[in-house]
């Protein structure tokens, strides 16, 4: 029973050796995984091409997916640290959250949904009343210039009554905004199933997507990945706590102190456009600026607004963001705009989302297979990659 292990330890220089030499090999496994092996460059680049065009073509689809996994990617380290220390399954806090996540949705849902119905209701109602009190505000009794045709508030907010009317009256315009709804109303619901499935089975799909890799190249994309996780998932969390501050510093600013209504309202959208860089800001300003327009009563709540949206504008881009990101994200803002406009213009809201995390994971490679991670964004490996590298290592 010694001799075994020795016999174990000789095999592997002698295989070693006949590698090297350029004999064939007599372990089976060694030579079904011999061809894989030696897959050319320009047969990974071409699978890697192929593998966009497929998902340019189903973007519409892609993002419950992609939030659900983004989700389940920020929460999964606190599921293993509360697995680690209570020694309970697994699966008891994976429920667990997922629990949560379905009783913020169900809030958000109850308080946020009848608000917003009534407020469309209205829109729709009173369109042309509410298009002819915002364009007294900024012409005020002068005239403006459209298509030659000079127009002053109540014409333009007539032209454009009449112009709502007659896309309402197109064929299918009622029924592509029915399908809009209901394809949101459905993403939303699936969003929620997939967080389920990804909290519970999270790990088993990742060890999945890594036998997909040939498995000469798993240790490589292990080391480059427990550089790249950490990047990412400060990344991730990052954006998520500006957004939440963002929403709650909106709701106070609009809400409690300037009295603006529909302030709920308005402070989603300007935690949701948080998460578009550059232009996510200015639109979220523009939208609320314009409601606070067109309630204000005089110069002082236009004055008052402004300095609520700057005073919003540098507590995050001076004070939270950079607590919240750290300087390891940190790309170039030209570098930004064109991931932006790139990511949008192919894959949609999903290009948006992921075009930085996309940017900052091909940093992040390139560094590390350069041999340049001190200039690499985050020096240290990640814990769960360094997990996963080591235990590869032991089976390789």
């Amino acid at each position: 029973m010694t001799a075994t292990p020795q016999r174990q330890r000789t095999a592997t220089p002698q295989r070693q050796r006949s590698d090297r030499s350029g004999h064939a090999h007599s372990d089976p496994a060694h030579s079904d995984h011999a061809h894989v092996g030696r897959i050319s460059t320009t047969t990974t680049i071409f699978v890697l091409i192929a593998v966009a065009l497929v998902l340019y073509e189903i973007q519409w689809i892609l993002p419950p997916f992609v939030l659900a996994g983004l989700l389940a990617y920020i929460c999964t380290p606190l599921i293993e640290a509360l697995t680690e220390r209570s020694g309970l399954p697994r699966a008891l806090f994976a429920l667990a959250i997922g629990a949560v996540f379905l009783s913020i949705a169900a809030a958000a849902g109850y308080l946020g949904v009848p608000p917003l119905v009534r407020e469309l209701t209205r829109v729709f109602t009173d369109f042309e009343s509410i298009v002819r009190e915002a364009a007294q505000h900024m012409l005020g009794s002068s005239k403006v210039s459209l298509l030659g045709q000079p127009m002053d508030a109540a014409q333009l907010a007539q032209a454009a009554g009449n112009g709502l009317r007659n896309w309402f009256t197109q064929t299918g315009s009622v029924a592509v905004l029915g399908g809009a709804v209901f394809g949101t109303m459905f993403g939303f619901i699936l969003t929620l199933v997939l967080l389920l499935y990804f909290l519970l089975s999270g790990p088993s799909m990742a060890r999945g997507l890594l036998h997909l890799v040939p498995p000469d190249q798993r240790p490589l994309i292990l080391h480059i990945w427990s550089f790249m996780d950490p990047v990412l998932r400060r990344y991730f969390i990052g954006v998520l706590v500006v957004v939440l501050y963002a929403a709650t510093a909106a709701y106070i600013g609009l809400g409690l102190v300037l009295g603006i209504p529909h302030a709920a309202v308005l402070a989603l959208v300007t935690g949701f456009l948080e998460m578009i860089p550059v232009l996510g800001p200015g639109a979220s300003a523009l939208i609320a600026g314009l409601v606070a327009v067109h309630y204000a009563t005089g110069i002082g709540p236009i004055v008052a607004y402004a300095i609520y949206a700057t005073a919003l504008r540098i507590s995050i881009d001076q004070l939270f963001g950079p607590l919240a990101l750290g300087t390891a994200s940190r790309l170039h803002p030209v570098l930004v705009i064109f991931c932006f406009l790139a990511g949008g213009l192919l894959f949609g809201l999903v290009g948006v989302v992921l075009s930085v995390p996309v940017a900052l994971a091909v940093k992040t490679t390139l560094a590390v297979l350069y041999d340049e991670r001190n200039s690499a964004p985050g020096e240290r490996p990640g814990r769960l990659g360094s997990a996963a590298m080591s235990s590869t290592e032991r089976n390789y």
